[in-house]
């Protein structure tokens, strides 16, 4: 079986994405690769030239509201919602070692 579809090597991207694959899964992608690719031909022969490019299905826009003071949460009240606080600060797991 050759890897190679349309100058798409399934192992070499799988390598660049630390990602260990059997051949049966080199196989699998390689196969859907190739049904991703020929979907994309199919699309690239729609004349789109009157179509206007856009970055959203439909229209959106900023919605600005005035930079205003409100009322703040209590702060006991937050802090007791917290399974672990000490000193009137929230404590969390490590999830970071250096």
């Amino acid at each position: 079986m050759s890897e190679e579809n349309n100058g798409i090597d399934v192992g070499y991207v799988a390598k660049l994405a630390c990602i260990d694959l059997t051949e049966e899964e080199k196989e699998l992608f390689h196969g859907q690769l190739d049904q991703v690719l020929h979907y994309v031909e199919q699309l690239n022969e729609l004349d789109v030239s009157d179509v206007e490019p856009t970055a959203h299905a439909i229209p959106v826009f900023n919605v600005f509201r005035k930079d205003e003071v409100g009322t703040s949460l209590n702060h006991q009240e937050v802090i007791a919602n917290f399974p672990s606080a000490a000193d009137g600060h929230v404590r969390v797991p490590k999830i970071i070692d250096q």
